[in-house]
């Protein structure tokens, strides 16, 4: 009865020995791959496998490994391998099964077998493939695992194609679905969501390169970013890159800065290679060339970068602040904008996404308008989320994520007229003018993001689309209250896709966070903002069905009382 712990490798750590086990198991053992001096043999699919592992006092014991993107390692040893598969499946390959030797009769199998059914449970994955060592072919038929196809690989180390329909293998293994009293799971890492990238075969991961997939299948994505990827935008993103001077590219970006501008009803938009902050940049740069002072609007954290930026600018402005989780003091606004004079612009956020307020931007546009100022606003969370109007606005934010569903990477700022270049006065890479001089192509950008945008905007149906996050939050929101949990933002002041909770004090938010983590539900919760205010938050900004909402009240009231009880 070891202390043995099975879960998705998430650490630097992990990887490291993941390599060593892959090369003692695939170089030494089984003469499949060349020797190298590292003594350590990265996957040629690692970006995209998942790894389930077992760890027995933080040491690397056994592993395997499951992806469902194509092309399968088996795909380039039978070229028609789908011709040996039944219709209709949703077929995932499993690999790299490795263990070290003094553990192989045991629990670890055991173990690694039943972390690999919930995970692929998880993501609906139905039929199984395998290149099985002719070694063990009596093992693999046991489970449930069907030949199909001629060997494959070389005299030394032999295998053959094998297929596992979930049907089969309940019947065959139904042990499977009762988890073993010996194996422990820790409350804090169980089944943790997430891998590393790596793309060249033999060399280790950078620092930094693994990172959680917050997206992944299986849980249901309830972060401001990133969201779920639909198949098509994922699609778009994949497909070879192509230069951003060629004609293709300039039409591709023409026609989605087209769409976007529809959207909201701007007339122009520019795209960056960057994230919001960048967007944000460019337009506190464009207010740096405006005479006269500003007034600033905050009512939450991204309220008071804006003020950040401004700061950053050397912008002449006050701050107009309201209470987080309150809406603005419009009159207030009104009476300041009659007594000064000197103000010439006014920079607010619509979706104030670290409370859940949504600000009236269309009475401070009106306000700008009778005033004679130039309205900006941040966007961000906004955009494809609710109905945004930008007719009456000088500048305002973008991002490709969040409600308009494609990957992060690229921002986007709108415009009503068009600026003239500032080649003395900004750097090259903030200046609004210089891009629309080179009709948004001043500089090296990404096609394969500007084609996940675009194909994301195109499927994109803003009407149903709102509809559904309007009628999903608010009812979610009545179930939460029902549950006696307290909202930040009032209905009447509140972003129908950004719902922030604030828990009682002495239950811990980052705990709860991670307790969500293993019931399949990501919240945000980790942003500095948040843990200072005991806060957890909840965005619609993926598709989602009742169904998947329904147990989340109820499971929260549920974790609030066993937390409690345990800090007593």
């Amino acid at each position: 009865m070891l202390p043995l712990t099975f879960k998705i490798a998430t650490e630097q750590q992990e990887f490291d020995q993941i390599y060593q086990l892959n090369y003692h198991t695939f170089v030494e053992e089984i003469p499949q791959h060349q020797p190298n001096p590292d003594l350590r043999l990265v996957d040629k699919f690692h970006e995209q496998n998942t790894y389930i592992i077992c760890l027995c006092d933080q040491q690397l014991i056994g592993m395997i490994a499951v992806r469902g993107e194509r092309p399968f390692s088996l795909d380039a040893k039978l070229p028609n391998l789908d011709d040996y598969l039944p219709k209709g499946r949703s077929v995932c390959e499993i690999r790299l099964l490795a263990i070290k030797p003094n553990y192989r009769k045991g629990m670890v199998f055991r173990g690694l077998l039943e972390k690999v059914v919930e995970y692929c449970l998880a993501r609906g994955y139905d039929l199984a493939i395998i290149s099985g060592t002719v070694r063990q072919l009596k093992l693999y038929r046991h489970l449930g695992f069907v030949p199909f196809g001629p060997l494959v690989g070389s005299a030394q180390a032999l295998y053959q194609p094998m297929s596992l329909t979930l049907e089969d293998f309940r019947k065959k293994i139904p042990w499977i679905l009762t988890p073993s009293p010996y194996i422990r799971l820790p409350k804090t890492k169980t089944l943790d969501l997430g891998q590393t990238s790596q793309s060249a075969q033999t060399a280790p991961p950078t620092q930094g390169q693994t990172a959680r997939s917050q997206a992944a299948k299986g849980a249901v994505n309830l972060l401001p970013g990133p969201v779920d990827i639909h198949p098509e935008v994922q699609k778009a993103f994949c497909r070879p890159p192509i230069s951003h001077r060629s004609r293709r590219f300039a039409k591709q970006l023409a026609e989605t800065k087209q769409r976007l501008c529809e959207l909201v009803k701007a007339k122009r938009a520019e795209i960056f290679l960057g994230s919001g902050t960048l967007a944000n940049d460019v337009i506190g740069a464009q207010l740096s060339l405006q005479p006269g002072s500003g007034v600033i609007l905050s009512n939450g954290e991204f309220g008071e970068r804006l003020v950040d930026h401004a700061i950053r600018f050397g912008l002449r402005f006050s701050v107009l602040r309201a209470e987080w989780g309150s809406p603005l003091d419009y009159e207030l606004l009104e009476e300041l904008l009659r007594k000064e004079s000197q103000i010439t612009w006014l920079w607010c956020v619509h979706c104030e996404t670290s409370t859940g307020v949504l600000n009236d931007l269309v009475r401070i546009s009106s306000l700008g308008q009778l005033h004679n100022l130039l309205v900006c606003a941040d966007c961000i969370s906004s955009i494809g989320t609710v109905e945004v109007d930008l007719r009456n606005i000088y500048l305002a934010s973008g991002v490709s994520g969040k409600g308009l569903g494609a990957l992060p990477g690229l921002s986007i700022v709108f415009s009503n007229q068009k600026e003239p270049p500032a080649p003395s006065k900004l750097p090259r890479y903030l200046d609004l003018g210089y891009y629309a001089l080179k009709n948004g192509l001043p500089f090296t950008s990404s096609s394969n993001l500007l084609a996940a945008l675009e194909a994301a905007v195109k499927r994109l149906e803003p009407k149903e689309r709102l509809c559904r996050i309007r009628e999903l939050g608010g009812w979610l929101r009545n179930e939460l209250r029902a549950c006696g949990l307290k909202i930040v933002a009032a209905d009447e002041e509140s972003a129908p896709a950004v719902i922030s909770i604030a828990l009682p004090g002495h239950i811990d938010s980052e705990l709860m966070g991670q307790r969500l983590e293993e019931e399949r539900y990501l919240l945000s919760y980790g942003s500095d903002y948040l843990l200072e205010r005991n806060w957890i938050q909840i965005c619609l900004m993926s598709e989602y069905s009742k169904d998947e909402l329904a147990p989340l009240p109820q499971l929260l009231a549920r974790l609030i009382k066993e937390l409690g009880k345990e800090k007593e």
